[in-house]
């Protein structure tokens, strides 16, 4: 290369730009906006003494209100889910299935309890079914043999039964959660599973649903942390033993509402938060392989080109 040649590459290129970065008023403004009334917040929450936030923080270490939040809420909001995702998933086999009798229970199923409020099938449960019967005989039908008999007088009023109630009604929504999911996976993993030898069974258990929960993860999240607040309504089907229930007696028993109202809200964000973070990691759990994620916080730092341009220096 001649120094001709060199000169006039030199002189070719474009020199250094300037650039700025555009300018976003309105940005600063909406920051402003919100700036503004969080102060207000702040500022009433401190300055109101209705607030009460001594006695607020008293009804929360309460003997009764913790029983409450676990043996109400969170045993509850378990038991719910439990059979709601068990439910939901055969629920969801069921509506795909070859056979009409199959498909037609599944959809008569997820119809029903899908239109039928929770709080009306709570009271239903709770003292409709205990006014019918008294009890329950476990046999075979239209004859004297009887196994054992269920005295459903002694569950009526247990959050055993609210459970069941919430995850009855669980199950009809999960099973289109699942039936989503399941129909995400694409046919070809099915029939390379069937090809390798894999009964319908297994090829369920070890390839289909496997991939489904990146789609089913996130919405059964979301039912999770809606069921925790669904429990609430236990208090309107004479099951006693609950977090709002216990909270707000405190409060009333005190001439002091506002207190055992806040003492159930901070409890209901402190649990709900655990349960982002847990379906948070449980999504990037499943996500892995699909899509672009951005790198955590570590692998910023732990690789040299991540976060970084290769050239700088």
């Amino acid at each position: 290369m001649t120094a001709n040649t060199m000169t006039t590459n030199t002189v070719d290129r474009p020199g250094e730009i300037n650039a700025r970065p555009v300018r976003h008023p309105g940005r600063w403004v909406a920051v402003a906006v919100i700036a503004v009334i969080a102060a207000m917040m702040v500022n009433s929450f401190i300055t109101n003494e209705k607030w009460d936030w001594n006695y607020t923080f008293q009804i929360m270490q309460q003997k009764p209100v913790i029983n409450g939040l676990w043996q109400g809420t969170i045993l509850g909001t378990v038991i719910a889910m439990a059979i709601g995702i068990v439910l939901g998933v055969m629920l969801a086999i069921m509506r795909m299935s070859d056979n009409p009798v199959l498909r037609g229970v599944a959809f008569v199923y997820t119809w029903f309890f899908r239109s039928i409020p929770r709080y009306v099938l709570l009271g239903l449960f709770a003292v409709g079914v205990g006014y019918l019967y008294n009890y329950f005989d476990i046999g075979i039908p239209f004859t004297d043999i009887h196994f054992f008999r269920l005295n459903f007088q002694d569950y009526s009023s247990t959050v055993w039964v609210g459970g069941l109630a919430l995850g009855l009604s669980e199950g009809a929504y999960m099973a289109e959660i699942a039936r989503a999911g399941i129909l995400s996976v694409d046919k070809g993993q099915s029939e390379a599973a069937q090809a390798l030898g894999m009964s319908p069974g297994q090829t369920m258990r070890r390839v289909v649903l496997p991939q489904a929960m990146r789609v089913i993860v996130p919405p059964t999240g979301n039912e999770t942390i809606a069921m925790v607040k669904d429990t609430s309504l236990f208090i309107g089907a004479s099951i006693i033993g609950e977090l709002f229930y216990q909270a707000t007696l405190f409060g009333s028993r005190s001439f002091k509402i506002m207190s055992g109202f806040m003492a159930a809200t901070l409890w209901y964000l402190i649990v709900c938060s655990i349960l982002m973070v847990g379906q948070s990691y449980l999504e990037r759990h499943f996500g892995r392989g699909f899509g672009v994620q951005a790198p955590t916080r570590r692998q910023r730092h732990g690789h040299p080109f991540i976060g970084h341009d290769r050239h700088d220096k």
